[in-house]
């Protein structure tokens, strides 16, 4: 399974307003597991960033003017995203800055050139309703360091959620679980085993356990005045028995 993790920055909120893409970054991850390939892309946007955006990423009209853009590069981010699931946070946001780019030089729209888009925010908020769900309170959450995060930088923010979001979908695989594909259940990568209670050791109460138990259960009834829940399951057990 290839999934692509992905992160742009932008001149403004807007694409409708002349807004363009100045950054892109691709991080992938194949069977859960990071490659080390990755996409990164600095794009000339011709315009300036909006003061607001310039203070969250810090990229100026002058470092990005040397730099391709984005037709240039257009057919390199389809390549690297072609077959694959691509995970992005907050993905309306970047989708709609993407669709314009690639219409703007005459591609077909990004969800045409992949296998599948998932946002990740509308992930996060379905595991923790009602609690912050933006990529630094999730890599608080889930124990990822963000410190080197001073400003947002696309190809930073694709690792860190690349990390949070295999945080996120972990999940048991370590009870009674064996990784087996030639064993496994319909051929997959991993099944449970059946279990079996011989292997437990049955390690008996010894007199002095049993005395010291019957005495916990006569001070809980001295306490509530009445039998405790644990003699009427008793009671219960030695009816059935009779019967």
């Amino acid at each position: 399974m290839r999934q692509i993790i992905l992160d742009t920055e932008t001149t403004g909120l807007d694409p409708a307003q002349g807004h363009r893409i100045i950054e892109v970054a691709c991080v992938e991850m194949v069977n859960r597991s990071l490659t080390g390939r990755n996409l990164h892309l600095y794009i000339n946007p011709d315009r300036d960033s909006d003061p607001e955006a310039l203070a969250i990423h810090g990229l100026t009209t002058e470092f990005l003017s040397s730099h391709p853009r984005f037709e240039e590069v257009a057919q390199q981010i389809i390549d690297f995203i072609q077959g694959a699931e691509v995970i992005i946070h907050n993905a309306a946001f970047d989708l709609k800055f993407l669709n314009a780019e690639l219409q703007r030089c005459g591609h077909p729209q990004f969800e045409s050139c992949c296998v599948k888009i998932t946002d990740s925010l509308l992930h996060a908020r379905e595991l923790h309703p009602g609690k912050r769900n933006s990529l630094d309170a999730l890599c608080e959450r889930y124990g990822i360091s963000n410190a080197h995060r001073t400003l947002h930088g696309a190809l930073l923010d694709s690792e860190l959620l690349a990390d949070v979001w295999l945080a996120m979908t972990r999940g048991q695989d370590t009870l009674l679980m064996e990784f087996d594909a030639a064993e496994s259940v319909g051929g997959g990568g991993g099944r449970f085993e059946a279990f079996d209670p011989s292997v437990l050791k049955v390690v008996p109460a010894n007199p002095q356990e049993l005395a010291e138990h019957e005495a916990y259960l006569e001070a809980l009834d001295g306490a509530a005045r009445k039998p405790c829940l644990w003699r009427s399951y008793e009671t219960v057990e030695q009816a059935e028995a009779v019967h």
